[in-house]
């Protein structure tokens, strides 16, 4: 999977900015439309890529058969939210029923917008307890390109490889490839760390049992050494939602701290 979202519509933690960057970006850095043309190349049974005004690129590569049979790889589009989805659900029938999606065509890409539905348009519900009932390994990336925001998170088993980094003019770039972020981050970039979801209106958290104030999360430089970054990852508020569609009122995500 690769994702591609402007500064605009999501800003990363600024310790993804590597040190030795000029202005806080490595002049190795690509441009957005590069590391997708690099991904696409390198990945010649890509099924999906395509491009949104605001600049936001995603890309899904089809099954690969030197990977691990769970790292199954989906893509979902449904009234403008876009999921990209690599793992596997092991509670997928239960949560199912659990959203009323008993009878429908529904897989893990599906479930994983009708859980950010929830919290978008049906809070207040408790965001980490979201993301906790999906139980198995996963990572998954989500696009509401009607409020211009964006949802990612990793299961905490850390059984899935994901990434994040910095582009050459400021875009966050996340995807499960990290040869995909290296060559166009430069040393602007780390794993994503496990147990932890990210959302453009409110940073990087964890839903982890028991939840951290402080996770340790590593940056890697081109060279694949670890720099011995820390950074700060906050609790899951006890009322954490998203800036709600269709509503005037516009609660934002983790707005309160523990």
């Amino acid at each position: 999977m690769l994702a591609i979202f402007h500064k605009t519509l999501a800003q990363p933690p600024v310790e993804l900015n590597s040190p030795s960057s000029h202005g806080g970006i490595k002049k190795s850095a690509k441009e957005p439309q590069e590391i997708l043309r690099d991904f696409n190349f390198s990945h010649p049974n890509s099924f999906f890529s395509t491009s949104f005004s605001g600049g936001a690129f995603l890309a899904s590569t089809g099954a690969d058969p030197g990977r691990p049979p769970f790292n199954q790889r989906l893509f979902c589009s449904l009234d403008d939210l876009y999921c990209i989805f690599v793992g596997r659900l092991n509670n997928l029938s239960s949560l199912i029923r659990q959203y009323g999606l008993s009878g429908k065509s529904s897989d893990e890409a599906v479930l994983a917008i009708e859980a950010y539905r929830t919290l978008r348009d049906r809070g207040p519900y408790p965001a980490d307890q979201v993301v906790k009932d999906l139980i198995g390994s996963f990572a998954f990336v989500i696009f509401d390109n009607r409020a211009g925001s964006v949802f990612a998170a990793l299961s905490e088993d850390g059984e899935i490889p994901l990434y994040w980094g910095i582009a050459a003019e400021g875009s966050v770039v996340i995807s499960d490839d990290v040869e995909a972020v290296k060559s166009g981050c430069g040393k602007s970039f780390a794993p994503f760390p496990p147990g932890c979801m990210f959302h453009s209106k409110g940073g990087l958290k964890s839903f982890e049992r028991p939840m951290n104030k402080m996770k340790a999360m590593p940056r890697v430089d081109s060279e694949g050494a670890l720099c011995g970054a820390f950074f700060k990852v906050d609790s899951c508020a006890k009322i954490s939602s998203m800036p709600r569609v269709g509503s005037a009122a516009n609660w934002s995500f983790g707005e309160e701290k523990l």
